[in-house]
């Protein structure tokens, strides 16, 4: 039997890249925000902090096992939007007053929680093999262009996919169009201004845990949970 080798802090890793999915999707998704006039959805804060830690995770850990930390964050969303749906289906107690409160913010319709899975999974997935190309064809080198690089193309296909899944139909066309665009812009500025900060930890941790990986012979199957 294979074993496989034991890692310092890729649980940690693991843990804290589901931790902010479920509060972004939790915490920021229901909330639209208003900073000098420019309107945005709260979840901006936290979502791309995901990517950042896929950034990490795939660079020093490889595809591999960037993607079970990917499936570990798919299974949290969908059990939290299945307990969601359970708790807010509950009926309330006579003398309990928060049900229409309760609902507002944590009875996201089916449609939107279809978009949101959906466009995580693909948009993860796709961060995470441009990622582990680029760093097999720059030979490790120009970090920032491959956390940029794959964070423009993850966040890309996520926005694609969630605003019209969601919200075609129910929102003005020009209206979801400008949300949909200047949210992406507005990730994709977050996430390069944290590059110094996915320097660091990757430096860290290539250090405390000895490993570098490559992915040059990893097969980028989504599906697959072998490392």
């Amino acid at each position: 039997m294979r074993k496989t080798r034991g890692f310092r802090y890729y649980d940690f890793a693991m843990a804290g890249f589901v931790v902010v999915l479920i509060c972004s999707n939790l915490i920021g998704a229901a909330k639209v925000a208003d900073l000098w006039g420019f309107e945005f959805g709260a979840g901006v804060l936290f979502f791309p902090l995901s990517y950042v830690l896929g950034d990490v995770l795939t660079e020093v850990y490889g595809y591999a096992r960037a993607r079970r930390v990917v499936w570990a964050g798919f299974g949290a969303l969908l059990f939290m939007a299945f307990m969601s749906w359970i708790v807010v289906a509950l009926p309330p107690a006579e003398d309990w007053t928060g049900q229409e409160s309760y609902q507002q913010v944590f009875g996201q319709t089916p449609r939107i929680v279809l978009a949101s899975l959906i466009g995580f999974w693909m948009g993860e997935f796709a961060n995470a093999m441009v990622m582990a190309r680029m760093k097999v064809l720059t030979a490790g080198k120009h970090l920032w262009a491959r956390t940029i690089g794959s964070t423009v193309v993850g966040q890309g296909i996520d926005s694609l996919i969630f605003y019209p899944v969601a919200f075609l139909g129910v929102w003005p066309l020009k209206l979801l169009l400008f949300i949909m665009v200047t949210n992406y812009a507005l990730k994709v500025v977050w996430e390069a201004c944290l590059t110094p900060v996915t320097y660091k930890g990757v430096a860290w941790l290539k250090q405390v845990e000895s490993v570098d990986h490559f992915d040059t012979e990893t097969s980028l199957n989504p599906f697959s949970l072998k490392q």
